[in-house]
């Protein structure tokens, strides 16, 4: 009798971003988990709480179960794009943050192109300080201006791609290489 050959998991990836407010959120989730699979990667989808029994506030069972989905990740793909505003959507910025912060690779996509200062100089009244800073006309806020697409804490500890396609691409590099260094390989 063949033993069946050792077959690895799956790299599993967190699917972060906005999508979740979509009118067709269940409908996209399955496009993008359909689009993980073609990438080697299982998908993680946000959870909503539904599957929590328990009397505690929805939020709090929405929170929680993102937090252990986010914690059981071998990485994140996170759709930066801008969220009501100028900047991506403060939960996906989180949920970023907390998987830097737990060792875990982050792929971001929706990025607009140019960088933040020229999108910020474009939606508002900005002017040079006569040291070069640009500041707010009127409120004298200084505005990051390195040249980057997003904040320098985002755009410094993620991997930004053009697109979700590119994205789990990267990410697939990445979790093999990853892989592969915990393995002892070369």
């Amino acid at each position: 009798m063949q033993e069946a050959p050792d077959i690895a998991p799956r790299p599993r990836v967190y699917l972060a971003g906005p999508d979740v407010f979509r009118p067709d959120a269940k409908a996209h989730f399955v496009r993008m988990a359909a689009a993980c699979d073609a990438a080697g990667l299982d998908a993680l989808p946000p959870a909503d709480g539904s599957e929590d029994p328990s009397p505690i506030p929805l939020e709090r069972k929405i929170y929680e179960a993102n937090m252990r989905l986010l914690r059981s990740a071998d990485g994140v793909v996170a759709n930066l794009e801008c969220f009501r505003g100028l900047e991506p959507d403060s939960g996906t910025v989180f949920e970023v943050g907390a998987a830097v912060a737990l060792g875990i690779p982050v792929a971001a996509y929706g990025v607009p192109e140019g960088s933040y200062a020229a999108r910020v100089r474009a939606a508002l009244p900005c002017e040079q300080d006569p040291s070069g800073m640009l500041r707010e006309r009127g409120t004298g806020i200084a505005v990051e201006d390195f040249g980057q697409p997003l904040n320098l804490m985002l755009a410094c500890s993620i991997h930004i791609e053009p697109t979700l396609e590119a994205a789990l691409k990267k990410m697939a590099g990445l979790l093999g290489v990853r892989c592969a260094q915990e393995a002892g390989k070369p």
